[in-house]
C-alpha cells in the first residue's frame, strides 16, 4: 500500500487523458450538513501533471493549511471558479439538489470549458459535459482535492462574515454546523434569516 507521499494523486486525470480528455476538471462541495448559510462548490482545472505539496482534502488539513493552498491553488489553476446554492434555495429544492446546483453553477462559469468533469461522491449533476464520480475523490484526485479547498476556504470566509452580522450565534466558530453552542443559541435567539429553516424541522422539531 502505497503512503500518502507516494499516492498517485494524478491517477484519474491521467487516466482521463489517456481516453482522450485532455482538459479535466474537478467539482466539490463544502457546506452540505451546516444548519446556517449556502452551500458552496468549486470547479478547478489544473495544468496537466501538477501536484502541489500539502494537498489533500480540505476536512484533513488546518485552517492555515487551507488559506496558503488556497492562495497558491487560484495562481496556479488554468481555471477555476465558486459558486453557491443559497439557504432559501436549500429549503426550496432540497440539499441534494442544491449542491447539485451550486456544481453546475461553478462548472458553468468556468473561463475554460472541460473535456471531462471529474466529481466527488457517487451522484452527479446534470452538467452538459462527459462527467464521472469519484467516491472519496476529495482524497484521491488532486483536481477534486483542488476545489474541496477552495470551497471550503471561500465558505468559511462568508460564514466569518456573516456572524458580524449575526454575532450571538457564533457563526466565526462553528461556520453553522450544529454544535452544541449553535443549538444552544438558536433556542435562545430563534433562527436567523440565513439559517436553513428545513434543518431546523428536522433537528429541533420547529
Amino acid at each position: 500500500m502505497k503512503t500518502k507521499a507516494e499516492k498517485d494523486w494524478l491517477i484519474y486525470e491521467k487516466e482521463a487523458q489517456n481516453s482522450g480528455y485532455n482538459i479535466v476538471c474537478g467539482v466539490d462541495e463544502a457546506g452540505r450538513g451546516p444548519l446556517a448559510g449556502p452551500v458552496f462548490a468549486a470547479a478547478v482545472i489544473l495544468p496537466q501533471g501538477l501536484v502541489i505539496e500539502g494537498i489533500d482534502d480540505s476536512k484533513k488539513l488546518s485552517e492555515k493549511k487551507r488559506e496558503a493552498l488556497y492562495i497558491k491553488l487560484k495562481s496556479l489553476a488554468l481555471a477555476f471558479n465558486v459558486a453557491f446554492a443559497t439557504e432559501k434555495e436549500i429549503d426550496e429544492i432540497n440539499i441534494l439538489n442544491a449542491t447539485f446546483l451550486a456544481m453546475k453553477r461553478a462548472v458553468e462559469g468556468l473561463s475554460l470549458r472541460p473535456d471531462l468533469v471529474l466529481i466527488d461522491g457517487n451522484r452527479e449533476p446534470a452538467l452538459d459535459l462527459p462527467t464521472k464520480t469519484i467516491v472519496k475523490g476529495d482524497s484521491l484526485s488532486v483536481s477534486i482535492a483542488a476545489a474541496s479547498i477552495l470551497a471550503k476556504v471561500e465558505r468559511d470566509r462568508l460564514m466569518k462574515k456573516l456572524s458580524e452580522k449575526y454575532p450571538s450565534y457564533g457563526f466565526e466558530k462553528h461556520k453553522g454546523y450544529g454544535t452544541k453552542l449553535h443549538l444552544e443559541a438558536i433556542k435562545r435567539y430563534g433562527s436567523a434569516e440565513i439559517h436553513r429553516k428545513s434543518f431546523l424541522k428536522k433537528i429541533l422539531g420547529e
